[in-house]
């Protein structure tokens, strides 16, 4: 009878596989072992794989397949608008294959590469501050004068409560808190100007919205997120009487935001908390039309709705060179895609590290990074044989200042796309690494509001 059984061990178990065997294997179909390569992405959502060998059966019952035909006829969805443009398709690169190329270099040209990121961190990331903020405004939310039912963890509401206090500190969005002291600091009173609706991109369950309508009083919601959540936000504000709630479930990268009927024509800002890579550059140019390019600076200022834009970022190991906004940023650095691909991966060092404690300042350490380096005359690294020695023997705060300093060029680059395209922008550390690492800011602003 054992001989009739497939001969995979089940170890909670403690048995073979009940299951009768193939023809041609000792195991049954869920456990014949299978190539990474016999599995592809899900034409309608890459988000699963499956088996090349059940692909067509799949495709015709995909739970996902109602979802994606019904999303086709909206308004607002045109696959791929806010992707990017590319002369040549091609596939996301992972970080198995970013790593790979890493290590494929020579020592001579890792040490070049190290060298260029150190200068343009230099030459580019001069005005990158702290900006811890805790307003007045989220001391509901601070002090948990809240529905006891919402979530609550302390270094999700420091992010949120920081993300909003930049956002009334940079002149976009005003509390009723000491609201006579921001008028007479110039902030955007004009009514014309004013913002009436909150959009939150990747927002998952919803709660930096939650917190931004319990603090200052927005009326109209927008949540746009791909996945579908429980235990979200969107409950408790339905209840609030004055306020109009619209989920879009729909991919950043296939959003069309001039075509919400609902948002059309109305003054919005734009949020978003850990925007995973490539997301925050859809993002972008989501809120931000690829046809600005094409008219004069003003006419970007004039057209659009977008009155304020606050994004933190996250995950820059995911970046890719097609997505990124702006590619000639990096070229005119004499930074080619291969190298920007080498820096997405130095970026997940950053978070890697021991945060439990601040790192040093990143001008203090680079004369750590630097003291590992010799001239290029030298042989780089001593006796060390090939990149993943090099990588092997720097010390973890090394490699962390090294991912930061990739973060924050990467960060840096974006910051100067929204600014070409007629915002005031800036970039801040707006939490201690201690609460997350993850802790850059990207603040822009309509530039009216002055």
């Amino acid at each position: 009878m054992e001989e009739n059984r497939c001969k995979f061990w089940l170890p909670k178990k403690n048995r073979f596989c009940a299951n009768s065997p193939l023809n041609d294997s000792q195991f049954c179909g869920n456990h014949k072992p299978r190539s990474i390569e016999q599995w592809i992405p899900c034409p309608i959502d890459p988000s699963h794989s499956v088996l090349k060998e059940n692909l067509e059966s799949h495709v015709k019952r995909c739970p996902l397949l109602k979802q994606a035909q019904s999303l086709s006829l909206q308004p607002f969805y045109q696959k791929g608008i806010n992707a990017g443009k590319e002369e040549e398709e091609e596939d996301n690169v992972s970080s198995e294959m970013k790593r790979s190329a890493v290590y494929s270099m020579t020592v001579t040209q890792f040490c070049k590469l190290i060298n260029k990121i150190e200068s343009v961190h230099a030459s580019t990331c001069k005005d990158i501050w702290e900006s811890y903020k805790v307003p007045e405004a989220c001391s509901m939310w601070i002090k948990r004068e809240v529905d006891r039912k919402l979530p609550f963890q302390e270094k999700h509401v420091a992010q949120q409560a920081s993300i909003l206090g930049n956002l009334e500190d940079f002149g976009v969005i005003k509390s009723s808190v000491g609201s006579k002291e921001a008028d007479s600091q110039g902030f955007c009173s004009d009514d014309s100007n004013f913002v009436h609706a909150v959009v939150e991109f990747g927002a998952g369950r919803g709660y930096l919205t939650q917190m931004l309508a319990d603090c200052y009083g927005f009326d109209r919601v927008f949540l746009v997120e791909r996945k579908s959540y429980k235990l979200k936000a969107d409950r408790s504000l339905r209840q609030k009487e004055s306020l109009i709630l619209e989920r879009l479930r729909i991919d950043i990268e296939d959003l069309n935001l001039n075509a919400v009927e609902s948002l059309r024509g109305i003054p919005y800002l734009a949020i978003g908390k850990h925007l995973c890579g490539p997301a925050t550059d859809l993002t972008l140019r989501c809120c931000l039309s690829e046809q600005c390019n094409q008219g004069s600076v003003q006419d970007c200022r004039s057209n659009a709705n977008l009155k304020g834009l606050a994004i933190a970022t996250c995950c820059h190991h995911l970046c890719q060179w097609k997505h990124y906004t702006n590619r000639k940023f990096m070229s005119d650095l004499g930074i080619t895609k291969g190298q920007f691909h080498a820096m997405t991966w130095f970026t997940s060092w950053a978070v890697d590290a021991d945060h439990s404690s601040d790192l040093p300042d990143i001008t203090d350490c680079s004369l750590q990074l630097q003291s590992i380096y010799y001239s290029e005359e030298k042989q780089c690294f001593g006796d060390m044989h090939g990149v993943e020695d090099v990588v092997r023997n720097m010390k973890p705060v090394e490699r962390a200042v090294l991912g930061f300093k990739c973060k924050q060029i990467i960060d840096v680059g974006r910051m100067m796309w929204a600014k070409e395209h007629g915002l005031d922008t800036q970039l801040v550390k707006y939490v201690p690494s201690g609460i997350s690492p993850e802790n850059h800011l990207l603040l822009a602003r309509h530039a009216k509001c002055l």
